[in-house]
């Protein structure tokens, strides 16, 4: 779990650890691989079930053209690291929606 954190952190200092617990909670089992645990911004496949399963379902943000935008920000915010983990990309998709209290 602190690695989850840490790896917040350097994107948000003053990320909350409850929040990032109730998004490795709910991403659950899909952490335990190491591609499932990752996204993938050369995707076009990836970042349409980020928009389709995170920002409609999860967190109700069903405009296509919103969620298109939002994730296509946090993959500039985070095109400096290779790896991009999934609780991060999603706390930084949250956060940019104004939703991380929704959680």
């Amino acid at each position: 779990m602190t690695d989850y954190l840490a790896d917040v952190k350097k994107y948000d200092a003053g990320a909350d650890e409850a929040t990032v617990t109730k998004i490795v909670k709910h991403l659950g089992i899909a952490l335990r691989s190491r591609d499932a645990s990752l996204v993938s911004c050369s995707d076009p496949s990836e970042l349409e079930r980020v928009r389709e399963k995170w920002c409609a379902k999860k967190l109700g943000v069903t405009d296509q053209a919103a969620g298109d935008e939002v994730v296509a920000k946090v993959c500039e915010q985070m095109k400096g690291d290779r790896s991009k983990a999934r609780v991060t990309f999603y706390y930084l998709v949250a956060k940019h929606l104004g939703k991380l209290g929704d959680l």
